[in-house]
């Protein structure tokens, strides 16, 4: 869960500006190892990262309930069916507001200032689900998080880059702490926003998701004093004279969604798919765009060809894999057994199992990786195996399907989830590193926002697939989508060869 998106270390997106200590004699980090052997401004990036973290999955861990519970149970009376495709668009709606945030990031403002104005916006999306009662809290609540989180999503790993020099042999091991800090506010959240859930209801789990970006919040407004003046630079400024063409068409674009609503063409039932349909455009609009420039060579030309059965197999493991958000969080409330010696378990902490094995494998994998060196398997195989065995998780959930209230051991969702964290770090890791080796020079920025658009969409879809799922065809729907997932990654591993070749010498 909390590696999502997050590159594993050593493997994020396009160059940062790097910390030569230019500038202000006191920003210079060279020679600062104030925190565990890191610079002190590091301590200030994973505090507001792991709030985030524990604010974000936090309130994901409780919203599906929310919206389905009955009124008297404290939550909205909503169809199940129609609560999963909301929480589908919402977190498709994260993945697509990234491009936004690095958007304004390059263009506008610098990542340091998106990421302290996006954490702002997260905490007043909080603050919303927790004081605005019923479906308007929810509207403007999830609005404000889905950009915020984007925003600081899409710059936070910029900030961190710029701590380090080039050539500063700590870099790898400051990335590693970053990302310790996302796991673990990944697993504490739906623990406790989750048991106050439990114990005082669905808005004290909410008020806690926003305190908790509060203290984030706070803690970086301390220390962002002290970044590097490389984390502010604005490194393709956006000309003046195309400033009001900008705003008029953000403003525009607002206009279209109000209208789209107010007339019912948008409405709950049908806007996971009307977010669907926006990723899907957004990305072949990409890769037309890519694909036809003057600007890349021939070589250049193949490798985002090759980079398109590795966009599907994302697409088709993320519409698995963010299913426990959806589907899984239903199993949890009507078929898992939590009882735990007479006391029964919120149903969020379900949330908090990824992160444990996340923090546990990253390093067996990344000792796998490096003591097989040119042996290990090459990206295409590493992606079927990932879309694979996500397959196989799904086909595990069959064994127990129709067994009833409790019917389910949690050691059973354990293994389970154990089987999905395998999957995750045969794909995720990796993703965004080959995205970048297969990137044309003059879209590598681009081709990062086609990864987080596979993201987008597979979670969108696993929305619209959750609105499928019922206790009754278990066998039918677990069955299906495995059976799906685990043919497209036999159908990649048998075209590998052939797709290592259009990637033109990249493995």
């Amino acid at each position: 869960m909390g590696s999502v998106t997050e590159p594993a270390p050593g493997e994020y997106g396009p160059p940062e500006p790097r910390g030569t200590g230019d500038g202000d004699p006191s920003r210079d980090t060279r020679g600062d190892h104030g925190f565990f052997g890191q610079p002190r401004s590091l301590v200030h990036i994973f505090g507001v990262e792991m709030w985030e973290r524990f604010s974000f999955y936090g309130m994901q861990g409780i919203l599906l309930i929310y919206l389905y519970f009955s009124v008297a149970d404290g939550g909205l009376g909503m169809n199940q069916a129609e609560a999963a495709g909301i929480v589908g668009a919402y977190g498709g709606g994260v993945y697509l507001s990234t491009i936004l945030g690095a958007w304004i990031a390059d263009r506008l403002l610098g990542s340091e200032k998106v990421l302290f104005y996006s954490a702002m916006v997260i905490m007043a999306g909080h603050i919303a689900l927790a004081l605005i009662p019923g479906f308007l809290g929810v509207g403007v609540g999830l609005v404000l998080v889905a950009f915020g989180s984007g925003g600081l999503k899409a710059n936070a790993t910029s900030v961190v880059g710029t701590l380090y020099s080039e050539d500063d042999p700590r870099r790898d091991a400051g990335f590693s702490i970053f990302y310790l800090g996302i796991n673990l506010g990944a697993f504490f959240g739906p623990i406790l926003t989750g048991l106050l859930q439990q114990e005082a209801g669905f808005h004290w789990g909410f008020g806690l998701a926003a305190v908790g970006m509060a203290f984030g919040l706070i803690q970086y407004s301390f220390g962002r004093k002290s970044l590097p003046p490389e984390a502010s630079v604005v490194p393709n400024p956006l000309p003046r004279d195309r400033i009001g063409l900008m705003i008029g068409v953000a403003v525009a674009s607002v206009v279209v969604i109000v209208v789209l609503v107010l007339t019912g063409l948008i409405t709950a039932t049908n806007l996971v798919t009307w977010v669907i349909g926006a990723v899907v455009v957004a990305a072949v609009a990409y890769f037309i765009v890519i694909l036809s420039s003057r600007r890349i060579s021939g070589i250049e030309r193949s490798r985002v060809v090759g980079f398109i059965p590795l966009f599907v197999a994302s697409v088709a493991f993320w519409s698995l894999y963010q299913q426990q958000f959806t589907v899984l969080t239903i199993y949890a409330d009507e078929q898992l057994n939590r009882d735990l010696f007479g006391w029964t378990m919120p149903i969020s902490w379900v949330q908090s199992i990824n992160p444990i094995f996340i923090i546990i494998l990253s390093g067996v994998f990344a000792a796998i990786w490096t003591k097989l060196g040119t042996r290990q398997p090459s990206t295409p195989i590493k992606f079927a195996l990932g879309t694979a065995i996500m397959g196989v998780a799904f086909l595990l959930f069959i064994p127990f399907a129709g067994g009833g209230a409790n019917s389910t051991p949690l050691l059973a969702i354990v293994g389970i989830l154990f089987v999905f964290t395998v999957a995750e770090l045969l794909l995720s890791p990796v993703g965004l590193s080959v995205t970048t080796k297969l990137a044309p020079k003059v879209f590598h920025t681009q081709m990062v926002a086609l990864f987080f658009l596979s993201v987008s969409l597979g979670t969108a879809i696993s929305g619209q697939l959750a609105t499928f799922y019922s206790a009754d065809n278990e066998i039918v729907y677990f069955g299906v989508l495995g059976g799906i997932a685990i043919l497209l990654g036999a159908g990649l591993a048998l075209g590998s060869r052939g797709v290592l070749k259009l990637m033109a010498g990249v493995r």
